[in-house]
């Protein structure tokens, strides 16, 4: 080496590099130069750079894909580390390393330490020129390319033309980099772009891109399985947010600050050019939205009957809508769901239970609608994909939902879905209105504790059977050592056992049934049309599964009673016999039916 040190012999070089035009390297094999003064003035036949990627604490070769080692220990800035047979020249930047250089073959007794740190210092602050350079580089290149890009958009008045020059440019920028496209349903001809379906449904990360959507914000999101980076961004123009852009990054890619604003400047420039596609499309059909809420709130002004109110508004939603199956309904204060009148004929069949069931707990506990482009997704043999469910909300308080529908799959857009939605709105109160009158009459005839029927409509109930039926069977319920109960937890826990025990009557009998308040701890049910035999055994089963489902642990007593056609036996005797075998229940031990002497 002609009397110079190793660690002159390699900064020569690397400085002789440095002071040729970089620009007419490729990064790649700005490296591989590096590499080969390092085996070169270090006598070594191997030698692998690594970048390192600190999300996923990971070492990849450099220019690969798949990630193979873990970062070794105890690194430090401008030192030359050992490790077994291998040597590692750690490259650190503000205190942070970002990239490694495995030596093996190193004879360090034939180098001073201090040469070899020296060595380690020069690729460290080569590395960092090169970086820097590539850097300014690049970005004067990426401004260029987004300044050309943007005079393009402009010229582009179709919306998928404007998506498909979007993922073009960032393919090309960003070969390592996977990219995928959000929308909803209503973008159509998308051609060979990289769609993903962008809804409420509950399809691999289509909740952080709904977040990004909603917010307007870029959201983050790693997979540690496959060792992926999962960015966001929305596609954004001044009017709001027109779909989102996912961006996947393998293995040792990273996306710096500088890069994320700038593919956050695309996503920008391509939601400000789908904009102005948009803009006049969506003017025309804003008046037409207008004109339609304006033309239904003018008919329910109008004091029509409920029945011709829901009917008109069923035949609206399904003209406006292009909608095969539209449906109303309410759910009562038993927790029961009803239909309301104009509904289509679809919800008086059994199938559409199955849709109520899935919509009604995510609608109950968000009181937020629900817009489904494939439904099948979650009911695989449902009739109809789609779906737009709207609750019915009035001050806070869920009152029904709206139910429209179609064969199709991502039959309806969005945008059909927020009208649904402004619609309901406000014909909500209108229906609100014809609800509460119904409210009040139920409230004449309902317990408030319970929810079970008041005694005096029960009795109506029975008078009723008594003229019309052949037979029925009465029990009398009471709950036993009721008073034990409110002494020893309070009568606040007491009014809670009440209502278990009324909860598990009606989870026990049939809807023609009648459950109601008797007094106090007591509890009647009528079972009209019900034989003796039947409703002994309706009456043991209660009392068993008040037995094991109740907290505190309770029991009950049960006295029955029974008529038929051929004893002229009235009510009141009814109730005496039931109370009579209810006595005896309790002086027997409680926790047990006891039946009147059977009818002749």
């Amino acid at each position: 080496m002609g009397g110079q040190s190793v660690d002159s012999v390699v900064k020569s070089k690397l400085y002789e590099l440095l002071s040729n035009q970089l620009y007419r390297y490729s990064i790649n094999e700005i490296i591989e130069k590096l590499i080969d003064v390092l085996k070169s003035g270090l006598n070594i036949s191997h030698a692998v750079f690594y970048t390192y990627n600190k999300q996923l604490d990971y070492l990849t070769p450099f220019n690969e894909r798949c990630p193979i080692k873990s970062l070794p220990q105890d690194l430090h800035e401008g030192k030359l580390s050992s490790f077994g047979e291998f040597d590692y020249i750690p490259l650190f930047q503000n205190e942070t390393i970002f990239a490694l250089i495995e030596l093996k073959g190193l004879d360090r007794s034939r180098f001073p330490s201090a040469s070899l740190d020296e060595i380690v210092k020069a690729c460290t602050f080569f590395h960092a020129c090169i970086s820097q350079f590539l850097l300014i580089t690049q970005k004067g290149r990426k401004f260029e390319q987004l300044y050309l890009l943007t005079e393009k958009f402009h010229s582009l008045m179709n919306k998928d033309h404007v998506l498909a020059e979007l993922i073009t440019t960032l393919k090309t920028m960003y070969s390592d980099y996977l990219f995928y496209l959000f929308l909803s349903h209503d973008n159509d001809n998308q051609g060979d772009l990289p769609i993903k379906d962008l809804g409420f449904d509950d399809q691999e990360g289509n909740e952080i891109a709904m977040e990004a959507f909603v917010t307007g914000n870029v959201q983050l999101s790693f997979d540690k399985k496959n060792l992926q980076t999962l960015f966001y961004f929305p596609i954004k123009g001044k009017q709001g947010v027109y779909g989102v852009l996912q961006v996947v990054i393998n293995h040792n890619t990273e996306l710096d600050e500088e890069n994320k604003g700038y593919i956050t400047m695309l996503a920008n420039a391509a939601g400000t050019a789908l904009e102005n596609a948009q803009l006049y499309e969506q003017s025309k059909r804003l008046i037409k939205d207008l004109q339609l809420i304006n033309e239904i709130s003018h008919r329910l002004n109008k004091n029509l009957k409920f029945t011709d109110t829901m009917t008109y508004l069923s035949s609206k939603i399904m003209d406006s809508f292009d909608a095969e199956e539209v449906g109303f309904f309410y759910i009562n204060q038993y927790g029961m769901i009803q239909f309301f009148p104009g509904s289509t004929k679809f919800f008086s069949t059994e199938e559409i239970n199955v849709y109520i069931e899935y919509l009604r707990e995510k609608i109950e506990k968000d009181l937020e609608g629900l817009f489904i482009g494939d439904i099948k997704s979650y009911i695989h043999d449902a009739t109809y994909s789609s779906v737009m469910a709207v609750p019915m909300v009035q001050s806070n308080n869920l009152k029904g939902c709206a139910l429209v529908l179609h064969k199709e799959p991502y039959h309806f857009s969005f945008d059909m879905f927020k009208l649904l939605q402004s619609l309901i709105h406000h014909t909500t109160l209108a229906l609100t209105n014809s609800l509460l009158r119904e409210e009040l009459e139920t409230l004449v005839k309902t317990d408030h504790l319970t929810q079970l029927f008041s005694r005096s409509y029960f009795n109506e109930r029975i008078e009723q059977s008594i003229n019309k039926d052949r037979q029925g069977t009465f029990v009398l319920i009471d709950i036993d050592d009721f008073k034990r109960i409110n002494d020893t937890y309070g009568h606040q826990t007491g009014d809670e056992v009440l209502v278990q025990v009324a909860n598990i009557i009606k989870n026990n009998i049939r809807e023609d049934d009648v459950a109601a308040r008797w007094g106090g701890e007591e509890i009647s049910v009528y079972l009209p049309q019900v034989d003796l035999k039947t409703g002994i055994i309706i009456a043991e089963r209660i009392v068993k599964c008040v037995r094991e489902n109740t907290s505190p642990v309770i029991t009950i007593s049960c006295g029955v009673s029974y008529w038929n056609a051929k004893n002229h036996e009235n009510a009141n005797k009814l109730f005496s016999r039931a109370d009579k075998a209810l006595y005896i229940a309790k002086n027997m031990g409680k926790n047990q039916v006891i039946i009147q002497e059977e009818v002749t």
